[in-house]
């Protein structure tokens, strides 16, 4: 069922425009994600055999890492959760949060760094919700979107705007882009989260930002659902994605 978007409040003796219902079907698919691993450390002087033999220095370190995203429910069934590539590329645990405020173990099912799209599973978990897909090809330069996500780890988070702009390239240094552009604020931590239309469809996976700062300017970017969704059938299956 589509949310009611016509319901309006009252509000001394009026009615108030409200995306409140489409928040309320949309939010539940919306999940936060903690991620735990360990990187090496990339000092020159490790690599030194001197410097090890003398201060009998270890020939790698790791540091733990700690980050925070946000995920997709697109498959309720088998507990399928799309996210940022990036997100989870250093992990070694994963954990989602639902709206709710259940904590689950997920899987990394598969990952590909050349879209930026990633997919976990959750198994065993009742009482989750898909989110429906939306057609990326049909959208418009000024349709109005909600982003939603876990920025800067605060916990879920609404925010709203237009499509800015279709088709955005080199905005990273390689891979496969074909952006979304809007001005629906996006921060650090939303990474992984929904861009979803007025019909309450899944359109864009969140997954970059354009700043000088590190925070929202206006400038976000999101993965086109459609290609999302191919990535993530081909991770399904193969646990990778195939090109020519």
């Amino acid at each position: 069922a589509q949310p009611a978007l016509t319901q309006m409040p009252e509000f001394s003796g009026g009615k108030l425009p409200t995306l409140a219902p489409l928040v309320r079907e949309v939010t539940p698919s919306v999940v936060n994600i903690a991620v735990r691993g360990r990187v090496k450390e990339n000092n020159p002087r490790h690599r030194d055999p001197l410097f090890r033999e003398f201060l009998e220095a270890p020939k790698e370190l790791e540091r733990e890492v700690q980050a925070v995203g946000s995920g997709v429910i697109v498959d309720a069934q088998h507990g399928y959760v799309l996210t940022a590539n990036h997100v989870v590329a250093q992990a070694a645990t994963v954990q989602v949060m639902t709206k709710d405020g259940r904590r689950l173990d997920a899987k990394l099912v598969g990952r590909d760094p050349g879209t930026d799209v990633a997919v976990l599973r959750v198994q065993g978990a009742q009482s989750l919700k898909t989110i429906p897909m939306g057609d990326s090809d049909r959208l418009d330069v000024g349709d109005f979107v909600i982003a939603v996500g876990n920025p800067f780890g605060l916990g879920q988070t609404v925010t709203s705007g237009i499509v800015s702009a279709l088709g955005r390239t080199g905005i990273g240094e390689q891979g496969y882009e074909d952006f979304i552009q809007t001005d629906a604020a996006i921060n650090p931590g939303n990474s992984g989260g929904a861009l979803v239309n007025l019909r309450g469809e899944l359109i864009g996976i969140n997954t970059a930002i354009f700043s000088t700062g590190g925070g929202n300017v206006g400038i976000g970017f999101a993965v086109p659902i459609n290609m999302a969704r191919r990535v993530m059938d081909q991770i399904v299956e193969h646990g990778h994605v195939r090109r020519g």
